[in-house]
């Protein structure tokens, strides 16, 4: 992982003031093009980019993603819908042309 991102997100952690549970985070790029339609040049493919788990306390999902942007996170995937187990937030920090916000 990335040493700029692993900070960023550890002052997302503290302003949360909550752990996280991490469901997927670097990825070689034969695993994400398995795994993603993002194939071998995926965000999680930089040490950039996390999926957290909020199946525990979606009902900040909104306060999470607000406190991500803020810190510069410019990569927010949501999925909120389904089993709960399966919910999760996407945060990267890449500076492509890909939207902001997206939903899965």
């Amino acid at each position: 992982m990335d040493d700029e991102f692993m900070r960023k997100l550890e002052q997302l952690r503290v302003t949360m003031d909550r752990s996280f549970i991490v469901t997927s985070a670097y990825r070689s790029p034969e695993h994400n093009d398995k795994v993603s339609s993002t194939g071998l040049t995926g965000p999680h493919t930089t040490g950039r980019a996390i999926d957290i788990s909020m199946a525990s306390w979606y009902a900040d999902a909104y306060i999470l993603v607000a406190a991500a942007m803020k810190l510069g996170f410019t990569g927010v995937g949501v999925k909120m819908k389904g089993e709960q187990s399966g919910r999760f937030i996407h945060l990267d920090d890449l500076k492509d042309n890909r939207p902001r916000i997206w939903s899965y």
